[in-house]
């Protein structure tokens, strides 16, 4: 949401809705690479698990940090090739949105935001391990949001819209 300006006097109106990301960044980062990056000749190729989920913190009454926390280990058989964890984070100050808007903007609008960001280091840090580039697939979190919503309602523990996603 941008901040809406007045049509007479381009000034721009305090009560208006806000919410803008403030500063993205890599909160915290690691890769593993056991065995460096050699396989062994006809190793098929590897099983990659992902988790994602995300985190948020106040970090003032208006700005809220979000975390988008990735997992992502490649495997032949029972070897791992790589483990890399991410936690890419952004700032996003907001004011005058509805509490229910606000947690449709952390839940979706956020990690969707992050992911770009997320789907870049991640593939430049493999590259820099020595092993081709993997691209985080895209991630439909309006759907995760409204599912986690249901599922919160069908448990009868529905006070508000989860903030995390799993």
């Amino acid at each position: 949401m941008a901040e809406a300006a007045s049509p007479q006097n381009g000034e721009v109106d305090p009560n208006a809705p806000l919410f803008a990301p403030q500063a993205v960044y890599v909160k915290d980062l690691s890769f593993e690479a056991p065995n460096g990056p050699r396989m062994q000749n006809g190793a098929q190729n590897p099983a990659i698990n992902l988790s994602m989920n995300t985190t948020v913190t106040d970090l003032s009454p208006d700005l809220k940090e979000v975390i988008l926390k990735l997992q992502l280990e490649a495997k032949v058989g029972e070897t791992t090739l790589w483990l890399a964890e991410l936690q890419q984070a952004g700032a996003f100050a907001w004011r005058n949105v509805p509490p229910e808007d606000l947690q449709r903007l952390i839940g979706i609008f956020c990690p969707q935001y992050l992911l770009p960001y997320a789907r870049q280091t991640i593939s430049d840090l493999l590259l820099k391990g020595g092993f081709p580039p993997f691209l985080l697939p895209p991630v439909n979190f309006e759907g995760l949001f409204d599912r986690a919503v249901a599922e919160s309602r069908q448990q009868g523990q529905m006070q508000d819209p989860p903030a995390a996603i799993n």
